[in-house]
């Protein structure tokens, strides 16, 4: 790598497509498309990443086009402060921050029904996984087995998350 040609930029996942392994990011500057690779997001700790959501990239120009080459962060898609779930409306953004991150894994998760289940460490109760507070955590999509951070809440119907990272980046 000719460290050279690096640029350190700050865009917007365009959209990011797990199964085909890649996506873009558009940068806040302009110019052409950013290809993200899905290795240079497993290297930050992700399987997956929500459109819309804010990253700072190091970014090479190569013969077929700018690539990045390291994420160093990604923030949320901006969120409207709506609710994801009913059982959410009373609860802010400050108090999930103050919630215990817990450590878990992904039992089951499909997108296209918009939900899954997890188990955190130690203890055999279910939590519920929906896709929209995945969304607004700056995930796209659960692998089984995943190792995640969890901050949930006791809901009508029993633990929900609140808020998903992956195991990673929680642990920072």
């Amino acid at each position: 790598m000719n460290t050279e040609q690096v640029t350190r930029q700050k865009g917007l996942i365009k959209w990011f497509d797990p199964a085909k392994g890649f996506g873009f990011v558009v940068s806040d500057d302009g110019g052409p498309d950013i290809l993200l690779h899905a290795n240079v997001l497993r290297n930050f700790g992700q399987g997956s990443i929500a459109d819309g959501s804010g990253v700072t990239v190091d970014v090479q120009s190569t013969d077929r086009g700018l690539q990045a080459i390291e994420i160093l962060a990604i923030v949320p898609p901006d969120d409207d402060g709506t609710p994801v779930l009913g059982d959410m409306e009373h609860v802010s953004a400050e108090e999930i921050a103050e919630m215990e991150l817990h450590p878990a894994r992904v039992k089951w998760f499909d997108k296209a029904k918009g939900f899954g289940f997890a188990n955190a460490f130690g203890d055999s109760r279910d939590v519920f996984l929906h896709v929209e507070v995945l969304r607004r955590s700056g995930l796209a999509d659960l692998a089984t087995g995943e190792a995640v951070g969890l901050r949930w809440m006791e809901g009508e119907r029993g633990l929900m998350a609140v808020e998903i990272s992956a195991w990673e980046t929680a642990t920072k």
